[in-house]
């Protein structure tokens, strides 16, 4: 027996020597423009400058995630397979599904966290109300008739504690990602929707929707005109994270390789940069930091989700 144990570490740390040898597959599980996207774009880019071979992104939208993480979870755990995850499908899944056909805990190897983004209201620029008071004033005078589209847990969670919080009520409606739903918001199709801020920026700047606030505890430096649903609204704070994860059984020298290159990474600051220009904070944890903070995480959606209400699907 300890003589097959030691075969067994043999032939893993050999295999860590050599991988990859073959190109990697990075699902996503949200649509292409996604910040998601954008984020496994440039650690994609990272690990095949580390690596010496392509990080393919792959994307597998639909059913909050759970789609892509489904095949994750089922895929060879060979480090070939990898999956760009975020909350939703790791954290907030357990909570807005009765039934998912993966195991957010047993399924996955951790290999590191990313980073951390926050959600920004956006309208149209001719929208009724200029600011967040007037925003929940104007929904407060008109139940029932605006209505927000959502494309992962995060915004999900987001139009849910804001009607919880802010005793308004209005139409949620679903997409298979947030940029569908920020199309709609300008077509006027629906009233508004919680844009992460990769996306929100990207819309400010180019004059086409306004932000009304933020749901990070505090004003972004990226935006500080705009303000904090906090400030209206106390106690109120979301902030969405990403995370690289591989299937379980991944062999540990393979998980501990790919973590080693996307820590140096993280470290450097020129992509520090590109992720600042994405709204997001780079925010690294180790395999053992991000297993417990899953789990922590997976407990704190699960008492956001039922304290704004939200029934499992």
């Amino acid at each position: 027996m300890k003589k097959f144990l030691v075969l067994v570490l043999f032939a893993a740390s050999a295999q860590a020597q050599t991988y990859p040898s073959k190109p990697v597959k990075l699902l996503v599980p949200f649509p292409a423009g996604s910040a998601t996207d954008q984020i496994a774009r440039v650690v994609g880019q990272q690990l095949q400058e580390g690596l010496g071979q392509p990080f393919v992104v792959e994307n597998k939208p639909g059913a909050q995630g759970s789609i892509a993480a489904t095949e994750a979870a089922r895929a060879a755990p060979d480090g070939y397979t990898l999956l760009v995850a975020t909350n939703t499908p790791l954290a907030a899944n357990p909570s807005l599904f009765k039934k998912l056909n993966y195991d957010p805990v047993k399924d996955f190897a951790p290999v590191a966290r990313l980073g951390t983004i926050s959600f920004m209201i956006m309208v149209r620029p001719d929208f009724p109300a200029k600011n967040l008071k007037e925003f929940l004033s104007y929904s407060r005078n008109n139940p029932g008739k605006l209505s927000a589209g959502y494309g992962s847990a995060g915004s999900q969670v987001s139009q849910a504690m804001l009607r919880s919080m802010g005793g308004i009520d209005f139409i949620d409606v679903p997409y298979k990602g947030l940029p569908q739903a920020i199309t709609d918001v300008l077509g006027g199709s629906i009233s508004f929707t919680f844009a992460d801020l990769a996306n929100a920026l990207a819309q400010i700047k180019g004059g086409k929707l306004r932000g009304i606030a933020v749901t990070s505890a505090k004003r972004s430096p990226l935006a500080p005109e705009v303000p904090a649903i906090a400030e209206e609204l106390p106690g109120y704070e979301l902030i969405a994270w990403f995370a690289l994860v591989a299937p379980a059984g991944t062999p540990a020298p393979v998980v501990a390789r790919l973590h080693d290159v996307t820590a140096k990474s993280l470290a450097k600051p020129e992509v520090a940069a590109r992720f600042a220009n994405l709204g997001t904070d780079v925010a690294p944890m180790n395999p053992e930091q991000l297993g417990g903070f899953i789990r922590s995480e997976i407990d704190k959606w699960a008492k956001m989700a039922k304290a704004a209400g939200i029934q499992p699907e």
